[in-house]
């Protein structure tokens, strides 16, 4: 095993990280004062890592498989995991996203028993034939729904406006279509590949020790260390959008939009959380509730208080996105692409800059109050290759320039789509 340990003072935090002869990745830190404990299992493994290499041979999967897996890995002999945890009074749950499955729970009482039921349970499918067929169901039934929601369509119709052949295309939970392909086999063996103890993390926030967690971990989870899968997302993407509009019309009161830009994505690892944070600040620059943009298109009207902007990147791919519900979303467009340029050539206001730059860091800071916040960010860093505590200090050295460079870079025009819902005509 190896074992590290690391303070931060700038959030006066500190971590303990150990590195398990089985490969798994297991964290912990501990909050004084704090009477609940949050336990965090994390695949890598998501809904866009449907092509991957194992014992030298690429496997290709149908759409929807971590998802419909991660709804699988409830059932147990005994029953189902979600009640046993409920019954010991821990508050469980479980998401997959396009880069990662994650099951975890928050609890008062009884931690070393629920974390023996959270490791048991993930460890351990008991899929058949006959569970597979009564979730495809199930799933389907939530598919359908999905694609009558118009915040779902207005997003996933971007994604195929920007995206020529990324799995980002393509919904997390699959299609109708997609799914009924998944087996029982389909499930098993991509439980083996992605769900061994070197592809996955363990994080732990509250009032609990590392050793403690290392011990139920070590007593339950495999012996032996795994191969950790290659991943494979397609053609290299070109940065210009397949198509730079795309419209639906559905039972919205209002048009809403969502507009996107394509950029390069940073390289695996610290460089990865810096642009994270210079583009997440550029964003809440050019189109936060007090960017000089929102305050014009609000008090004209074209805008409402949803308005807002976020930077993603996943599956080799990243991209910028703004949006909300608006009486004319191509006017909306525009403003922000003139409002762009402007910013490019004269970079960000000085005292904006500052505030806000200000305001971000106190986030960060006031993020580590929350348990499962610290569990989630220390996860999905390790896997990116970076340390997400090292934040806030990172945030600190980001300059007026390094913003311009980010609307001149990320945010070019031609790289550009926009999707809009409209309102059905009567």
């Amino acid at each position: 095993m190896m074992h590290s340990h690391k303070e931060y003072p700038l959030i006066g935090e500190h971590i303990h990280t150990e590195k398990l002869s089985n490969g798994l990745s297991v964290f912990a830190v501990p909050k004084l004062g704090f009477h609940k404990c949050f336990a965090f299992f994390a695949a890598d493994y998501g809904g866009a890592d449907r092509r991957f290499r194992q014992a030298g041979n690429w496997v290709d999967t149908p759409a929807g498989v971590a998802h419909f897996l991660e709804h699988e890995m409830f059932d147990m002999e005994y029953g189902n995991a979600l009640t046993k945890l409920s019954m010991g009074g821990a508050n469980p749950n479980a998401f997959t996203s396009a880069e990662i499955t994650a099951y975890y729970f928050e609890c008062i009482d009884d931690f070393r028993g629920n974390l023996e039921t959270l490791l048991e349970f993930v460890s351990t499918p008991h899929f058949s034939p006959e569970s597979v067929k009564k979730e495809h169901g199930i799933i389907s039934q939530e598919i359908l729904m999905a694609e009558d929601d118009p915040d779902y369509c207005v997003y996933y119709n971007l994604m195929k406006s920007l995206f020529r052949h990324n799995p980002l295309r393509d919904s997390v939970a699959g299609t109708v279509d997609s799914i009924a392909e998944i087996t029982a086999k389909t499930l098993h063996e991509c439980h083996n590949v992605f769900y061994n103890p070197s592809n996955m993390a363990l994080c732990v926030a509250g009032s609990v020790g590392l050793s403690e967690v290392i011990d139920i971990a070590q007593r339950i989870l495999p012996e032996q260390p795994g191969e950790v899968p290659g991943r494979d997302y397609g053609i290299r993407e070109e940065l210009s959008p397949g198509t730079d509009r795309i419209s639906k019309a559905m039972e919205v009161s209002k048009s809403i939009f969502l507009a996107g830009c394509k950029s390069e994505p940073a390289a695996h690892g610290s460089d990865d959380l810096r642009l994270d944070l210079v583009s997440a600040l550029g964003l809440e620059i050019l189109a936060g509730h007090s960017s000089p943009l929102y305050i014009r298109l609000y008090s004209e009207g074209l805008i409402c208080s949803d308005f807002s902007a976020s930077y993603e990147s996943a599956a080799g791919a990243a991209y910028s996105m703004f949006g909300g519900e608006s009486a004319d979303p191509e006017r909306v467009f525009d403003e922000v692409k003139a409002e762009v340029q402007k910013l490019s050539l004269n970079g960000p206001d000085k005292e904006l800059f500052a505030r806000t730059k200000k305001a971000a860091i106190g986030s960060q800071i006031r993020s580590l109050n929350s348990l499962e916040s610290i569990c989630v960010s220390i996860a999905g860093g390790h896997f990116r290759g970076y340390d997400a505590f090292e934040a806030a200090e990172m945030l600190a050295t980001v300059t007026q320039d390094d913003v311009a460079a980010f609307y001149r870079d990320r945010l070019m025009p031609d790289n550009m789509a926009i999707s809009i819902i409209t309102p059905k005509e009567v």
